[in-house]
């Protein structure tokens, strides 16, 4: 898969995709999601943090991402990719199906591609500073762009703690975990996400559009 980094284009092999889930740094708060989604009959993990395996040809750049109905919606992660011992960290969506997650949480991941950005940054380069780094995500609803997830990197688990627990390695790339939806977990037609570097004055942009597919019985 091609991405850029520092102008130059680069092909790194991935071969595993993890979506890790569960991540927050604070486990009340954790814990407190899982139980509104416990109410919502969506199972309890069986592990935290928990490390779903999908599809390696799950992760996409395409602009537009076509979904089966109207019950799915896209989050913003940081991305990470290895690829002949060189670690890149980028910007990602775990867009999942909310109807299917209800039945299962595996599935509803694998039901969706994962929208990347095509820009990547040396993990060496910030690897001291992730703390800093700061997402966010604006959704288009009823015509307009509203906020729906903003925080730092601080609010989940160090990125280094994740990599060991998922076995990564060699041909791997990961989704690391998400913040929390300003006014709740809900679907959009297009999404807006940052990842911000205020010490370097750079960011990485994802930008994409959904597009909704009828459920014929």
């Amino acid at each position: 898969m091609k991405f850029i980094c520092s102008g130059s284009e680069i092909d790194l092999r991935i071969d595993h995709l993890y979506v890790a889930g569960w991540t927050g740094r604070n486990g009340d708060a954790v814990q407190h999601h899982i139980d509104e989604l416990a109410a919502l009959g969506v199972a309890a993990p069986s592990q935290v943090p928990l490390y779903y395996r999908v599809s390696n040809t799950l992760l996409t750049q395409e602009s537009v991402l076509e979904v089966l109905g109207e019950g799915t919606s896209g989050e913003v992660e940081p991305l990470l990719i290895q690829d002949r011992g060189r670690i890149w960290i980028g910007l990602a969506s775990d867009h999942t199906d909310r109807d299917l997650e209800v039945h299962s949480v595996a599935a509803s991941k694998q039901a969706c591609f994962k929208p990347a950005a095509a820009e990547l940054w040396s993990y060496g380069e910030v690897k001291d500073d992730l703390d800093t780094l700061a997402m966010h995500c604006s959704i288009e609803e009823d015509g307009d762009w509203v906020s729906y997830q903003k925080g730092a990197l601080s609010n989940i688990r160090p990125l280094a703690e994740l990599m060991e627990g998922a076995g990564f390695g060699d041909g791997s790339a990961m989704l690391c975990g998400t913040l929390g939806a300003i006014g709740g977990v809900r679907p959009a037609s297009a999404y807006r996400m940052e990842l911000q570097d205020a010490k370097r004055n750079r960011r990485i942009t994802l930008n994409y559009a959904v597009r909704t597919l009828p459920i014929v019985a």
